[in-house]
Formats: structure tokens, sequence, C-alpha cells
């Protein structure tokens, strides 16, 4: 059975600029990148992104469709056209996948018909969406539950779901748990950490609570074969020459453990 491809998100550069996620993900040797629409104005034109592809021979396997709340002009003000636009960049790009966020509450309209509307892109696209788990507001005055139908996807009738590990940590979930929760369902990974911080971090894997080295082999040893995403933050790096060495490092141990199949004999 082949190991899941190992993409570079195309935000894991930041502050770098959607094009040199091309550069390193060909220089470090990963099987392709998940474009974050909306990072920059590149990311938002397919044509130049497929030539990225082309000059550095790295194909765009999944899109993560704008996010509301950081993106909220990308494609457009409706969240519907900004899917349907995902889901053509997708098609033009080569990528299977299509990341998103489930609505927020005070998108009543958006919010009502998003798991029917969902299913009907799966239907109807040509490609998959996968929607991300989220987690709960945090504050010093208590938590807001800023989305809807809801944060957490496990209860919700998604066919198709993106696990997050750093989303997993900030809503205090158990990684290890909604892997198995899941089941079928789990068609895409964000391999990254958390620490429980309010905060979404986005740690290097090992860093946090989420055991993202033991999700990683569970993984391996259920025949997950998904892409595992490593959408994290290098702006520690002080240098590409630094950033490069990071992702090499967490590219190789990536590999490693997912080509195992021991998961419960390997050690954290």
């Amino acid at each position: 059975m082949p190991s899941p491809e190992v993409l570079l998100s195309t935000t894991a550069v930041f502050p770098e600029a959607t094009s040199a996620a091309f550069a390193l993900a060909a220089e470090l040797g990963y099987d392709g990148v998940e474009l974050m629409a909306g990072a920059d104005a590149a990311s938002l034109d397919e044509e130049v992104i497929a030539q990225f592809s082309d000059a550095h021979a790295v194909p765009v396997r999944s899109v993560h469709a704008p996010t509301l709340l950081i993106t909220p002009s990308a494609w457009g003000r409706d969240p519907w056209e900004k899917l349907r636009r995902s889901a053509e960049a997708a098609r033009r790009l080569g990528a299977d996948i299509v990341v998103v966020h489930p609505p927020f509450r005070w998108q009543r309209g958006y919010a009502d018909e998003f798991i029917d509307g969902i299913r009907e892109l799966n239907r109807t696209s040509g490609v998959t969406f996968a929607v991300e788990n989220m987690f709960p507001w945090r504050t010093f005055a208590g938590e807001f539950m800023a989305y809807s139908p809801g944060w957490d996807p496990t209860e919700l009738d998604y066919d198709h779901l993106t696990l997050d590990l750093s989303h997993a940590s900030t809503a205090r979930q158990r990684s290890l748990d909604l892997v198995a929760a899941w089941g079928d369902r789990l068609t895409h990974v964000h391999l990254t950490d958390g620490s429980g911080s309010f905060k979404d971090e986005h740690l290097l894997p090992g860093e946090g609570d989420q055991e993202a080295w033991r999700v990683v082999r569970d993984l391996a040893h259920r025949g997950y074969e998904g892409h595992v995403v490593h959408e994290v933050s290098t702006r520690r790096a002080t240098s590409r020459e630094e950033r490069a060495e990071l992702l090499a490092g967490l590219l190789a141990r990536t590999r490693r453990e997912l080509a195992s199949r021991d998961a419960e004999g390997s050690e954290e």
C-alpha cells in the first residue's frame, strides 16, 4: 500500500509569498502543495499558480477555500461563490480536495444551507469538499460559539472531513479520538500541533499536546490514503535556509512515520 502524499501548505512559508512555497516544495521534495486561496494576490490567480506549478514541477493537490474572517473579499463576498471558485481552481490546477471552514453563526442563510450545499457540491463539482474541524472562540470572558451549524463536525452529516491538529488543541480535543470517531469520513489531514492555548498556534508536530506523531502512526496503521499537509508556522525562521531546515526535518520524519504499520509499537 503506498504511503499518503505529503503536501506543503503555502501558508507554511509565511511571511514569504505563495511563490516561495512552490520553490521550497521543489527543493525539499514534497509531493505537492496545498494552495491557500487569498493568502496573497497571486494565490487567487489560477494562471499564475499554474505557472508556479509548472516552473517548479510541483503539483497543486488541494485548495483551501478562502477563510471568511481573514480574506472576506477573496473571490467575492458570496460564500457559495467562493466555494464554486475554489472548485474551479482545483479542477484547473489538478487538485482533488477543497478544504472548507464552516460558516459563522451570523451568516444565517449560508449556515442553514451549509450541510445540504456541501453535499450538493460533492455530488456535482468534480472535486471533494472536506469540512475542517474548528474550535470555540475562547476569551477571558468565556467561550463564544462562532460557527454554525457547529465547530465540531463529528456529529454533523458531512461525508468528508479535514482534521486540523492545531484546531483540535485549541478546542481541547484529542486528535486520536477524532481519527477513531470519524473513520472513513477522514479525508484530509493538516499535520500540525497546539498547546491548548486559546490561539490557533499551528506548531510543528510534536511541539504540542496532540501526540502528533502517534496520530501519524495511527493513520498509517489504519491504511489512511488521503493527503497529509504541513500547515505549520515557520515564522521563527530568520532566513530561507532556516525555514528549509525546519521543513526538511518535518518532511523526513512524516514520511518515516507514515511508512510504519506498527502504530502501537512505536515510541513517541
